[in-house]
């Protein structure tokens, strides 16, 4: 008799400012599932990582790839449903990737990051699930002029286009990888309109029953 999986894990993605925190939050709820948080508030370098994103950008990445290590392997071990904001791969494909390619990081930084990477990635199993929250850098901006947080206020436009080029990237080699449902924010307001919303709790629970 086939045994009902009790451990899901679902991954929410998308640049800054997408909505992923909010979804993560609604969904947990209406799911009724864990929800774990990005690391934005308590962060140690987020301050000063976007007045010298050359000196601190290792560093950053580092933090995020530890505390989404530990997240990830605490969910694991506890063997309960979860919803992640921000998957581990993002961390390195999109942002730890756009950093170097951009000079921000250093040849050297990267390829110790990624090693780091390849090491830990193997302790952990893939999200049955990524929701990928597709924005355009207009609808980013006026999310993160919202939300107004200091650290924020010098992000540039430029930054946040090679992010999404970089996710688009990433979603279209992903998608042999992972299950991908992929919305449109500047299309679908997922988190305001009650119906989108329940039409995406639908699939996520014919996906993980």
């Amino acid at each position: 008799m086939e045994t009902k999986k009790s451990n899901y894990l679902i991954g929410i993605a998308g640049n800054i400012g997408s909505g992923k925190t909010t979804l993560t939050q609604k969904m947990a709820s209406k799911l009724g599932w864990k929800p774990f948080f990005e690391s934005v508030i308590d962060n140690p370098y987020l301050d000063v990582f976007y007045d010298d994103m050359k000196r601190w950008s290792f560093h950053l990445q580092i933090y995020f790839l530890a505390h989404r290590f530990r997240s990830q392997k605490l969910i694991m071990d506890a063997r309960i449903n979860a919803i992640q904001d921000r998957t581990i791969y993002e961390d390195v494909e999109i942002f730890a990737k756009s950093l170097h390619m951009q000079g921000f990081m250093s040849a050297r930084d990267y390829q110790t990051y990624r090693e780091l990477f390849n090491d830990m990635v193997h302790f952990l199993k893939p999200p049955d699930l990524i929701i990928y929250l597709k924005s355009s850098v207009k609808t980013l901006i006026s999310h993160i002029q919202k939300r107004d947080r200091d650290f924020e206020k010098s992000i540039s436009t430029d930054y946040l286009e090679k992010l999404n080029l970089a996710y688009n990237q990433w979603i279209s080699e992903a998608e042999e990888k992972y299950k991908i449902i992929t919305l449109n924010t500047d299309e679908v307001d997922i988190l305001n309109e009650s119906d989108k919303f329940e039409q995406l709790v639908k699939k996520v629970r014919e996906i993980c029953p």
